[in-house]
């Protein structure tokens, strides 16, 4: 970047920062204000083309895609309006400065009605343009960013937030496999049973990655109407047109949840947007680029889908490169504990209610529990828990005298607990470690113990 070309700019810095990724088209019959546009532009945005006339920008839209477009309004054959009104109904998704040297009030109403960004008065200095362009494009991050805490907050995708705890066999099988695939732009589809983690272990990996300061933008297929999901999707051109969420990913990760529930219609189109990473949205003539990483998740039997037709084979196969299974509470007892805890913290802080203690006699309740619903269940157990200020009976105790001999001694409990785990694994004591969440070896030690 030439410094000279910036050097008295207030807040060039800053305007730098924000134009540098930014692709810019110049549609001026004027050849000196094009090069004055192309100097000023060139050394600050990743690329710059430029157009002397309404036919010459139209191709170039046609096969280029550009972020911004800086636009003369008085120009032979068509004026900068009509033609920004004529590219808006075709698809032109970008910003546009519009340029004029004849300012009044029915212009500058016209250009909103059209959906120009802003526009500036000739003669102009080139921080003036630049600073224009700056708050265009800045308006447009807010806007996306806006939309995507919108869509979290209606959507209640807040409560998945979180980071994947544990330290389970299981567990740390996951996060090892997302170290790995961090930094790679493969697809990953997370499988296994509701309420196992899955958006959470998605989540991980966008942060993990390089892209995670970009959005992470997560889609319920099964929350979403059959008749809705397109537009909310990939958008639409014309007037009434918008942004849809993958427009508003761009850069970051998709997540699609429950995939196994999106419509097959909508599975061809999507197939086709993963491998040619385009997508048209409704009424657009123009395929517009797209920098996303997918994932998705599903517990459904996906192989099942696919043999009954209710999935395309094709899409399975190219989603499916990259398996993830999530363990089953269940699976990872020796999470639960710690689950439990950073629950009763996080959610006593939510919900302004004292913590309830977290009893030895409690855990080991917890851990005998059969958990269907998994880690979601468990936090509706502490949710509901705090609200009425106890555990439920059969996680606290009672007051029996059966109840109390039982829990007299906590290691007949934990003897027990084992050796139920122990038979349902037909005495494989690796696989009973595993699931339990602790080490082969204390399982050898406890079992000597207790002459088993």
């Amino acid at each position: 970047m030439n410094p000279r070309l910036s050097a008295d700019l207030p807040g060039s810095e800053e305007i730098d920062s924000i134009l540098q990724h930014v692709s810019v088209l110049i549609v001026d019959d004027e050849p000196g204000m094009r090069n004055f546009l192309m100097r000023t532009f060139g050394p600050r945005c990743k690329r710059v083309e430029e157009a002397a006339s309404a036919e010459e920008a139209s191709a170039l839209l046609d096969a280029q895609h550009f972020d911004l477009v800086v636009l003369d309004n008085v120009m032979p054959g068509q004026s900068g309006l009509d033609w920004l009104a004529e590219q808006r109904g075709v698809g032109l998704f970008a910003e546009a400065i519009l340029m004029t040297a004849y300012a009044d009030l029915d212009t500058a109403i016209q250009a909103l009605r059209v959906g120009a960004s802003d526009f500036v008065l000739k003669p102009f200095r080139s921080n003036q343009i630049l600073t224009a362009a700056s708050r265009c494009m800045d308006r447009r991050y807010l806007r996306r960013e806006n939309f995507l805490l919108k869509y979290e907050l209606r959507a209640d995708f807040l409560a998945a937030r979180g980071r994947l705890i544990g330290k389970s066999p299981g567990i740390e099988a996951v996060r090892s496999t997302l170290e790995k695939a961090a930094r790679l732009p493969t697809p990953v589809l997370f499988t296994g049973e509701s309420g196992t983690g899955k958006e959470i272990a998605a989540r991980t990996l966008h942060a993990m990655s390089d892209r995670a300061d970009k959005p992470f933008v997560a889609v319920n297929c099964a929350a979403i109407s059959p008749d809705r999901i397109a537009g909310e999707l990939f958008g639409g051109a014309g007037a009434a047109g918008r942004d849809g969420l993958l427009a508003h990913a761009s850069g970051g990760m998709l997540f699609f949840d429950e995939i196994a529930e999106l419509p097959l219609s909508i599975q061809a189109t999507l197939l086709r947007v993963i491998e040619d990473g385009r997508m048209r949205p409704a009424g657009a003539e123009r395929e517009i680029p797209l920098n996303l990483r997918f994932v998705f998740a599903t517990n459904a039997d996906l192989d099942a889908l696919v043999a009954a037709g209710r999935f395309r084979k094709d899409l399975y196969h190219r989603i499916n490169i990259l398996s993830i299974q999530m363990p089953a509470l269940r699976d990872r007892v020796g999470d639960i504990a710690e689950l439990a805890e950073l629950f009763m913290g996080s959610l006593s802080r939510q919900l302004s209610v004292v913590p309830l203690p977290i009893s030895e006699e409690l855990r080991l309740n917890l851990a005998r529990y059969d958990w269907p619903g998994n880690v979601r269940e468990l936090k509706n157990l502490i949710e509901r828990s705090l609200i009425l200020g106890e555990f439920p009976p059969e996680f606290a105790g009672d007051a029996t005298a059966e109840a109390a001999e039982a829990s007299e001694s906590l290691h007949v409990v934990e003897r027990q607990h084992i050796q139920a785990i122990l038979e349902a694994c037909g005495g494989n004591r690796a696989e009973a470690a595993r699931r339990l969440g602790i080490s082969r070896k204390t399982i050898d030690r406890k079992c000597a113990m207790w002459n088993a």
